[in-house]
């Protein structure tokens, strides 16, 4: 007898947990099949109704379609992040293109864009509550957006121009995929890695034999450009090495992506020109909080002169600092760091001892949740993840009652690919009766036998982070699976998460988890004095690095119709040039070639997003101070507002509810050193 697919049926564990020690590879295609005919046949029937159009029998019943195809969608795309393989890639390739297709097909149906239609033209007549009218005008959005109005000969254009999107941006991911593990630095010696600490080198020994490099040391390659070894490697020669390792990525060679990237950008402003924007940025901001291309470019525009300003400031002292007459991309950290240490006598490699990753999570992380929003937390090792680093929390509200759980996949391994990011595995939804459960994914080497995980302060930032966007899920409290937790326009999804991390540094959470891994000494207070002293070091090249980034993805994406990019490289350098942020030494974080997140992620003409988002978290951070900081008061308003409400409410009209007026940008400026 054939196993039963565990997709086929709802989950009978806990808060609907994936049952994932049932699941196989052989059950991801036949999951996905079936899913997508269960839910075209569930709305051809709606679209087919006999029955005028009702509020129930349209928006409702199309919330309730597709069960099955959201249960293995969730645990898939998790898992091809997360713990991903040959067999995996091929069928991400296969299906991203049928998820294409499905889309189009639902989106496409004129007679059901007629019956949504219908109801959007007497919304105001049908007696709905705030939220369900919402639901409907988002639906009639999403319809037009998706291409519903366009004559025949448009929609058949838009199918092939989905397709081919979807193709490329998954081609690109799997490139980059290959090509960050290929691209990792091997080297001979311990002595090549002198000034790291002996944890990392043991680290950096551990993963050269996980990867048959038995008596070599490996550094991985992060995402991102500049990585975190640069600012203690002592050899130059290796620095250099680092650097072009990872700047050389998707740059030729099996995993080349520069033809990807003019492909989806020309592919990206046709189907904008399509649907009646004048490009894909365009078309991208209308439904986000910005609303226009010019709203972004003004932000950007003036931010970019204080910004390379400060960058410059500190390239001289750099440059002065190293006896170099200007200061070179891959000495940049280093010099940094040692100028940060000779000026404010902070030692980046002293502090980790202090952030130990289960103590960062418990008496850190979760012990802020619980002070500002009365939340505990209770290890389930009965559960089981997705792999053996999976670990499954429980998470309890003040009174006892459950509210859903959590898990965390906090190591980096081979088969994961770069970055920190949250996903859900089920959504928050009255409607369906079900509960939230949301994974955070971080990528913290692996120590060596028998070594305690010390994390950098960045990474201890970024859980702080993470966990925000896991909070935004888990206090979802909204009535449709559409608006379910962070289904909130993408320049507002980061918000949450940033303002999450001012707990990392918030003295009494601070005092609580920074101790040292040894001694259980807490972190000096003198020491955490000069780490806040020290908070704007560097913020001219980090905010650089940043900009440069963003503006390469705004240059991308407002291209128009039919205009030909060219040459990769070559638009890249003549983008950053233009923007006013080619500065040699200060490399975008992210290289066209290697920016997942708007070519192969959800962030295209859309990477803005985190500064645009930071204005409003700058001014939460202000009212938090404001108003005696780490309070019950002040976390049950902050969620009871913003974080509760999932895209079940204008985004900025839930910010104004709790701050109480309109985002100012001047906290932000402060905070970055750019008010001049």
């Amino acid at each position: 007898m054939t196993p039963t697919n565990p997709f086929f049926s709802p989950s009978t564990l806990p808060y609907g947990l994936p049952p994932f020690a049932e699941i196989r590879e052989e059950h991801y295609r036949p999951a996905f099949r079936r899913g997508m005919a269960e839910q075209l046949a569930e709305v051809a029937a709606v679209a087919a109704s006999e029955h005028p159009p009702t509020y129930e029998n349209t928006i409702v019943a199309l919330e309730r379609t597709g069960a099955l195809l959201r249960r293995v969608s969730h645990v898939f795309f998790n898992q091809a992040s997360s713990d991903t393989n040959a067999a995996l890639q091929e069928i991400e390739a296969e299906v991203s293109t049928e998820l294409a297709a499905h889309r189009d097909a639902i989106h496409l149906d004129a007679g059901l864009y007629a019956r949504v239609e219908a109801l959007y033209d007497t919304r105001h007549e049908l007696g709905l509550d705030a939220e369900s009218l919402r639901l409907l005008e988002r639906y009639h959005t999403r319809f037009e957006r998706a291409g519903a109005r366009l004559p025949e000969a448009g929609r058949q254009r838009l199918r092939e121009l989905n397709a081919r999107i979807a193709a490329a941006c998954t081609a690109f991911e799997q490139n980059l995929f290959a090509g960050t593990k290929a691209a990792a630095l091997v080297l001979d010696s311990a002595d090549e890695l002198a000034g790291l600490s002996p944890g990392a080198v043991a680290a950096a020994a551990e993963n050269g034999r996980s990867l048959g490099h038995d008596g070599k040391y490996v550094l991985n390659l992060k995402n991102f450009s500049n990585q975190q070894e640069l600012a203690s490697l002592e050899r130059r020669d290796v620095r250099e090495r680092l650097l072009a390792a990872s700047l050389g990525r998707g740059l030729g060679g099996a995993n080349d992506n520069r033809g990807l990237a003019v492909e989806l950008a020309r592919l990206r402003a046709e189907r904008a020109a399509l649907l009646g924007h004048d490009s894909h940025a365009a078309y991208a901001v209308a439904d986000q909080t910005a609303v226009t291309t010019e709203a972004v470019t003004e932000m950007l525009a003036r931010l970019v002169p204080p910004a390379v300003a400060n960058a410059e400031r500190e390239a001289a002292a750099l440059a002065a600092a190293s006896g170099q007459q200007e200061i070179a991309a891959w000495d940049w950290a280093y010099w940094s760091e040692k100028v940060r240490k000779a000026e404010y006598d902070i030692d980046s490699a002293a502090m980790r001892p202090y952030f130990e990753l289960d103590r960062v999570l418990t008496d850190g992380v979760f012990h802020a949740a619980g002070l500002l929003y009365g939340l505990s937390f209770t290890e389930r090792t009965d559960l089981t993840g997705y792999h053996p680093d999976v670990r499954v929390f429980e998470v309890f509200e003040e009174d006892g009652s459950p509210l859903g759980l959590y898990l965390g996949d906090f190591h980096a391994r081979a088969s994961k690919r770069g970055g920190a990011w949250m996903n859900n595995l089920v959504d928050q939804s009255a409607l369906l009766g079900e509960r939230p459960v949301v994974v955070n994914n971080l990528n913290i080497a692996r120590p060596g036998p028998g070594e305690p995980t010390l994390l950098t302060f960045d990474e201890v930032n970024t859980l702080f982070h993470e966990f925000g966007h896991a909070l935004h899920g888990l206090f979802s409290d909204v009535h449709y699976p559409f608006f379910s937790g962070t289904a909130v326009p993408r320049d507002f999804v980061e918000y949450p998460s940033q303002v999450n991390e001012m707990w990392a540094v918030w003295p009494e959470i601070l005092a609580n988890y920074a101790r040292h891994h040894e001694t259980g000494e807490p972190m000096p207070q003198e020491l955490v004095a000069r780490m806040e002293a020290a908070e704007r070091f560097g913020q001219g090249f980090r905010t650089v690095e940043y900009l440069a980034a963003t503006l390469l993805d705004w240059a991308w994406h407002t291209i128009p119709a039919a205009a030909d990019p060219g040459d990769a490289e070559a638009f890249e350098a003549a983008a950053l040039k233009d923007a006013g942020v080619a500065l040699p030494a200060i490399p975008p974080r992210y290289r066209s070639t290697y920016f997942a997140h708007i070519f192969a992620g959800g962030y295209s003409a859309g990477y803005y997003s985190y500064i645009w988002s930071e204005v409003l978290d700058a001014d939460t951070v202000e009212w938090f101070k404001e108003n005696c900081g780490l309070r019950r008061e002040n976390g049950d308003t902050f969620r009871r507002e913003l974080l509760s409400k999932g895209g079940s409410v204008d985004s900025l009209t839930a910010f104004a509810a709790f701050r109480g007026r309109a985002p100012r940008i001047e906290p932000l400026l402060e905070r970055r050193g750019l008010t001049g």
